[in-house]
């Protein structure tokens, strides 16, 4: 072996053959690979490939183009669905922030109690939508639920209220559910982010002379952005895939106003049998999620000069 050649083989550290780092990456990956292949990439296919077709619950498929891409276009009740889980996103996305925000603050000091707040308030979190929804619905129940008990048992009222029978105050109901069992997960998200934040400089401020809400407004929020923008993202993207709640408490109604978009999906695979028109309705919301979290990102990104 020439002395040129002996230069250009690699050694591995102590003796013996070099480490395969590039094979050895990619056995790291595989599993995480194989998730995403089996569980997204594939069914993503599948839902676009099924919705070129008349494809019905039982029975051979028939492959029809755009039919029923055109025939989502006309759908007024689809359409009502789709602006619905917009309303919905934006009271709830809102109502989560502001819960999940002070909260964030409250338990982000060196107290020795501050694990068992930050517990409580994180616990309903570990429910799931459906159990949730189900604890909800027991307590709205007018005959025998704990909120009717309760208020009649103190005087307030003389017959149950009935939420669920009017839009706004089924929407209402459902939205407070929601924040109940949801703003512990964005708490975290936020406390995150406010221990990232220096003392040093939350204490330059106050040597500065800032008052409370100008290092909040100045400091604080501008050094949470990345925090504040993966809650957003979660949060709208959680509530335009909302089902569970609206599918055991409100049922669609009161005269269908709170059919969510997924709730669509599902009374047009499962309900209609007709597959491939509830796989175009979930590629068009796929696409309204994609645009969303795009504009997000844009509107929310840290600027150079913010860096």
């Amino acid at each position: 072996m020439t002395l040129s050649a002996l230069r250009s083989k690699p050694r591995a550290v102590g003796g013996g053959e070099p480490e395969p780092k590039g094979w050895l990456g990619i056995a790291f990956i595989a599993p995480s690979f194989v998730f995403i292949l089996g569980l997204f990439l594939v069914p993503l296919v599948m839902t676009v490939w099924m919705s070129f077709y008349n494809w019905p619950l039982l029975g051979r498929s028939k492959f029809i183009g755009l039919a029923n891409y055109a025939e989502l276009m006309d759908d007024v009740q689809l359409w009502h669905s789709f602006g619905f889980t917009l309303l919905y996103t934006v009271l709830v996305t809102a109502a989560i922030m502001l819960v999940a925000f002070p909260l964030a603050l409250l338990v982000d000091r060196p107290l020795r109690i501050i694990g068992f707040f930050r517990t409580i308030y994180f616990m309903p979190v570990v429910i799931g939508f459906g159990a949730a929804s189900t604890l909800w619905m027991w307590l709205l129940n007018p005959d025998s639920g704990v909120f009717a008990q309760l208020l009649r048992g103190i005087g307030l009222i003389d017959s149950a209220p009935r939420p669920l029978e009017s839009f706004w105050s089924a929407l209402a109901v459902v939205i407070l559910m929601v924040v109940w069992k949801t703003a512990g997960f964005t708490m975290v998200i936020l406390l995150t982010g406010l221990q990232g934040i220096s003392n040093d400089v939350i204490e330059a401020a106050k040597i500065d002379g800032a008052n409370a809400w100008s290092r909040f407004r100045r400091i604080t929020l501008p050094l949470m952005r990345n925090s504040v923008v993966l809650a957003l993202v979660l949060n709208v993207t959680s509530s335009m895939l909302a089902f569970d709640q609206f599918f055991i408490i409100t049922q669609g109604g009161p005269a269908n106003g709170t059919i969510s978009a997924v709730f669509s999906i599902y009374l047009a695979s499962f309900s209609s049998y007709r597959l491939g028109y509830g796989s175009a309705i979930s590629f068009a919301l796929l696409v309204v999620l994609v645009a969303i979290s795009a504009i997000q990102f844009v509107f929310l990104r840290q600027r150079p000069e913010e860096g």
